[in-house]
């Protein structure tokens, strides 16, 4: 039994995910009509596109920067793409200043775990170990492990969930865009700044 979609679900969800109104409406009929089923259905499917498109070279880009209304800490971002098409587009630039205000907010160490180095891991590791001293042997390195998990995925950029809705990570966030625009994108490089006193 097919379900009728409604114009106002579509528009709905469209305000909600930024995703094309066809998209939409193809995600609302593989969900029966359910918006939050609709809205797994579109994050997987943003997700195998950006996959699809992981060969493609970065030619463009944005660079955005936030500064918080205290005027002490800010971030400035480059968010890269495949063209000038994309990257003059003020929803792709309102990406890249919401990725500045998370990093303003959030304060991670890496963009993507592979930039995660052994040192990074040995000193880390060191640090937890004191943690699980006194715990039964047996359990140690799996209580040791799940710490460190918690510690990288909050010190990586996009695994963390995003400021303005922690339903979504900033790979969400990313692989929407690109599943809207067709492109290739990422983040590559940002750099944070906070008053230090002196």
């Amino acid at each position: 039994m097919s379900v009728t979609i409604t114009t106002e679900q579509v528009k709905a969800l469209r305000d909600q995910t930024g995703v094309s109104v066809m998209q939409c409406k193809k995600a609302l009929e593989e969900a029966g009509g359910d918006a939050e089923k609709a809205i797994v259905i579109l994050r997987k499917k943003s997700g195998e596109i950006s996959a699809k498109k992981g060969d493609r070279t970065f030619k463009a880009g944005a660079i955005q920067a936030y500064i918080h209304s205290n005027g002490t800490v800010g971030t400035i971002v480059e968010l890269n793409c495949e063209s000038d098409f994309v990257s003059n587009n003020d929803e792709f630039k309102t990406l890249a200043r919401d990725i500045a205000m998370h990093v303003t907010a959030t304060n991670p160490k890496f963009i993507t775990a592979a930039e995660v180095t052994e040192a990074d891991k040995k000193t880390a590791r060191e640090v937890f170990m004191k943690e699980v001293e006194g715990k039964p042997e047996a359990m140690k390195e799996k209580i040791l492990q799940g710490k460190l998990d918690t510690y990288f995925a909050e010190m990586v950029l996009v695994n963390q969930p995003f400021i303005k809705n922690p339903d979504m990570t900033i790979q969400n966030l990313i692989d929407a865009a690109v599943q809207k625009f067709g492109e290739k994108m990422a983040v590559g490089r940002f750099q944070r700044f906070k008053i230090l006193e002196r």
